[in-house]
């Protein structure tokens, strides 16, 4: 098993020392695994290996240019939903072919990116955007390869902020009105319908909803094939979730094994698109405890990482298991572990049992791979962290800690 575990009462990444990476690079810091990387995302082809697959990595995720040249290596595909994206992911190596180009709000700007550096797919999301995409590339004598994003109204259990499949979610088009939609696009030129797709969405630990969603996709492509559409794939998306609280989660074996049986017998290409699963895991964030001061009826514990450097506590209200880098046997408290943003919901953690922590000590957030440097932002004046990967037992820096330098250097 790669990744973060302890050794004689520290936690170390892959056998390397994270006290010594957090000395030497300050922190706060990311750190992330290459091994565990890997490690998931061998998993993924290993489960998905009975039928014609592709395994498009979420950019969003984690898109530091290591980590992509990593997956890009691995033979991977991206998902991208910005031109800065598909810029990242064509400077990491990701073949134009293997790119898959997704989001609700794609501009001329984007599209004509898209359709230069020639994409292998576009998730439309809206019948007025396939217009779009079309009269952009007849323009330039192309045909773009779109795959329709539908919405099948199923309920991901998760967190409202991140379920994307709803009737009134933004995203994609009611799955109801598809083959009406899909008709007109096919009499359009410049475009050439080649799937269907969905992402109903983020941090889904339960399986019924991904099987519902992959059947409903699987109707609806078999009904489209049975019209004569040339369909080559079947897009499900991403979402699989992560154990942040330590609970048992479905892995890809898992949800191959709910998903495979409704698309496994037809002629299409299966696309899946993860991005939380392959790197959540694989990455830590150190921070420093600057003060501990006591409340009216708690105890602050202040660290240097806020919730500009990890913002999915403030955001979604998302519980990350924080710990002592090395622990030093002290009785526990109960703790509230906050960042120096002026902002009440700046915190990592709230009314939690922690060792007793003490100014200059280091704590770990755990499964901070995936949403942390990638949501991050410079709010109050705050330079961005550092991130270091632990690859052939040490650790690399893969992105230097901003300066103020750099924070002002876009003003004119």
């Amino acid at each position: 098993m790669s990744g973060f575990e302890r050794q004689d009462g520290e936690l170390r990444g892959d056998g390397v020392s994270l006290s010594e990476a957090a000395r030497e690079l300050g922190t706060p810091l990311f750190v992330y695994s290459r091994a565990a990387i890997e490690e998931a995302y061998r998993a993924y082809e290993a489960a998905f290996a009975p039928v014609r697959h592709r395994i498009c990595y979420a950019v969003k995720a984690n898109g530091n240019g290591a980590i992509l040249r990593l997956l890009a290596g691995l033979g991977a595909g991206a998902d991208i939903v910005s031109g800065g994206e598909l810029l990242a992911a064509r400077r990491a190596g990701f073949p134009p072919e293997r790119i898959v180009f997704a989001g609700v709000g794609k501009s001329e700007a984007e599209i004509a990116l898209g359709l230069d550096y020639g994409i292998g797919e576009w998730n439309a999301e809206s019948e007025d955007e396939i217009a779009r995409i079309a009269a952009a590339a007849t323009a330039r004598g192309r045909v773009a390869p779109v795959s329709l994003r539908v919405n099948p109204d199923i309920d991901p259990r998760s967190h409202p902020y991140i379920s994307t499949g709803l009737r009134d979610a933004k995203f994609g088009v009611d799955i109801g009105l598809a083959p009406a939609i899909l008709r007109r696009a096919r009499r359009m030129a410049g475009v050439e319908i080649v799937g269907v797709q969905c992402h109903i969405g983020s941090q889904i630990t339960e399986l019924g909803p991904l099987a519902a969603a992959a059947r409903d996709l699987a109707d609806l492509s078999r009904k489209l094939l049975d019209e004569g559409f040339p369909l080559r794939t079947i897009d499900l998306g991403g979402g699989l979730g992560v154990s942040y609280d330590g609970k048992d989660v479905p892995d890809a074996a898992g949800l191959a094994s709910a998903i495979l049986p409704a698309v496994e017998k037809l002629p299409l290409t299966l696309v899946l698109e993860p991005g939380r699963s392959l790197v959540a895991g694989s990455g830590v964030l150190l921070t420093r405890v600057l003060y501990v001061k006591g409340g009216h009826d708690k105890k602050f514990v202040v660290v240097d990482a806020g919730m500009n450097d990890f913002l999915r506590p403030a955001l979604y209200d998302a519980f990350h298991r924080v710990e002592p880098l090395v622990s030093r046997g002290r009785p526990a408290e109960l703790v509230d572990v906050v960042g120096p943003v002026c902002e009440t919901s700046d915190f990592l953690a709230r009314r939690r049992e922690l060792e007793r922590p003490e100014p200059g000590d280091l704590l770990a957030v755990r499964d901070a791979g995936a949403y942390g440097f990638t949501m991050s932002s410079t709010y109050n004046m705050r330079p961005r962290a550092a991130e270091a990967l632990v690859e052939d037992g040490r650790v690399r820096l893969i992105r230097r800690r901003e300066t103020f330098e750099d924070l002002v250097r876009t003003e004119v």
